[in-house]
């Protein structure tokens, strides 16, 4: 069966159109290799949720092990991770020492403190056309946060 239309007629308003939708956030991401390209994503993402990230203790450690399927599965788990740090416990890690990472794997231990507050709230990393590119200078990748 069918759902019914609503009956607009008269009223001048169309029955459905495109909003734009201005929640999402996009930074773009440069690395000499993919290790790197992991850190400078984790900072990049902390610049939008916190004044000053370095200004942080390192008071809180965690270690870090994920494994997926290929690079962009495994960047978008790891800020993924920092982000339910951020949204759980208001942690911010702001050191990285990220001891193994493949195109499907990282281990490491974070370090980083309690932000007082955050200045925006990331709900998720997402997969938005993301794509990590090679470039001269290394990787390069555009990631978009659904805030």
């Amino acid at each position: 069966m069918a759902a019914a239309a609503i009956n607009l007629e008269g009223s001048g308003l169309p029955p459905f159109e495109i909003v734009d939708h201005t929640a999402d956030w996009a930074v773009r991401v440069r690395g000499s290799n993919f290790s790197q390209l992991l850190i400078h994503a984790a900072q990049a993402m902390n610049s939008l949720l916190v004044m000053d990230p370095n200004q942080l203790s390192g008071s809180v450690t965690k270690q870090v092990f994920l494994e997926e399927y290929d690079r962009e599965s495994l960047l978008v788990a790891w800020l993924n991770e920092l982000a339910f740090w951020a949204e759980m416990e208001g942690v911010i890690f702001n050191d990285f020492d990220l001891s193994q990472v493949t195109n499907r794997t990282l281990t490491g231990t974070v370090r980083g403190g309690v932000a007082p507050e955050l200045q925006k709230h990331i709900k998720a990393v997402t997969y938005h056309n993301l794509v990590i590119q090679e470039t001269a200078q290394g990787l390069e990748t555009v990631i978009v946060f659904d805030v």
